[in-house]
């Protein structure tokens, strides 16, 4: 298939991008390069031993994405581009909405301008209300307590009106939990800029000595050690359901992607200390804006109609983010 990513430049982007090249399809990406790197592009098409256009322009510059589209005639899009700090959309809420929601309109409008009736989009765990009990399906209730999760639920509702109203359009909307890994080749992984608003990415940042050292926001959670329960998915099992969504039907489909485990933050500490033998000095502080208790994914459904199952542990998870860590010491630079 010819396909369009969005967001291509960034960790889990550049890592679908490698993995469309690898199985043969031929792949268009934009990224406004305000967190991705181009580098990571060139590393993926690399890999894969294949060419891939790319065009450094924003989702939200609608007659920019009519362009691009129409000379590259994509068949679907993966639409990745988008911010993703829970504290951050809680300081800038406006900005959140101008990127996750805005944006994702305008690359619906140009889709319609050009007749690309099928998108894959990258939705959020956080869509789930806080008073639900985990593992969440994809039937629990909503109800997002932070402005990110907002913004991916505002997206998943346009998505929603524009199946109903077109009925030869395909939205395929997945619901990460906590992507983490790297590519084995240790080439293509997560890598922030300043400080970063997730635990893996943080905890790499300490063992390659940019911070000192972690911090763990609460103790008193509901939970075995106090600290929150996320549930840890291997970003390559993540981008196999992306692949897996690009052979549904028209109409929507809603799958959670997760792996049905949950971590606490210590685990996960722990894990990482024990496949890189290093010692990660933190700090417990106190919680943070926006952030909920428990996070796990009922993933039965992605099981059962997209024949899709994650298969990496949470060791392997560490192993490959520390494999990064090491092969790329200064990320993409």
């Amino acid at each position: 298939m010819r396909i369009f990513v969005t967001g291509g430049a960034g960790f889990i982007g550049a890592l679908a991008v490698w993995r469309l090249l690898d199985l043969g399809h031929d792949v268009c990406v934009v990224d406004n390069l305000s967190v991705g790197h181009q580098a990571a592009v060139d590393r993926a098409a690399h890999l894969a031993g294949k060419s891939v256009e790319f065009y450094p322009c924003d989702v939200r510059q609608t007659g920019q994405m009519i362009e691009i589209m129409q000379s590259f005639h994509p068949e679907a899009v993966m639409h990745f581009a988008g911010l993703k700090s829970v504290a951050e959309s809680v300081s800038s809420p406006e900005r959140y909405y101008e990127n996750n929601v805005q944006g994702s309109l305008s690359l619906i409008q140009a889709m319609q301008q050009c007749q690309v009736h099928r998108l894959v989009f990258s939705s959020s765990a956080t869509v789930y209300g806080a008073s639900g009990t985990p593992p969440f399906s994809e039937q629990a209730e909503l109800g997002p307590v932070n402005p990110y999760g907002r913004s991916k639920w505002m997206v998943e509702l346009m998505m929603r009106d524009v199946c109903a109203a077109h009925t030869d359009f395909t939205g395929v909307i997945l619901r990460y939990f906590n992507p983490v890994g790297a590519h084995p080749s240790g080439q293509i992984g997560e890598w922030v800029q300043g400080s970063p608003n997730n635990l893996v990415p943080y905890v790499m940042g300490v063992l390659q000595g940019r911070f000192d050292r972690v911090r763990v926001f609460g103790s008193d959670y509901p939970t075995p050690d106090g600290s929150g329960v996320r549930d840890y998915i291997h970003v390559l099992d993540l981008i196999e359901g992306h692949v897996a969504a690009l052979g549904l039907p028209a109409g929507l489909s809603v799958f959670n992607l997760g792996t049905g485990r949950g971590y606490s933050v210590h685990e996960v500490i722990q894990t990482m200390q024990s496949v890189s033998g290093r010692t990660i000095p933190f700090d417990v502080v106190d919680r943070r804006p926006g952030d909920v208790a428990i996070s796990i994914a009922d993933p039965g459904c992605a099981e059962r109609l997209l024949c899709w199952k994650a298969q990496r542990d949470l060791t392997e998870m560490c192993r490959d983010v520390w494999n990064f860590a090491k092969c790329s010491p200064r990320g993409y630079e």
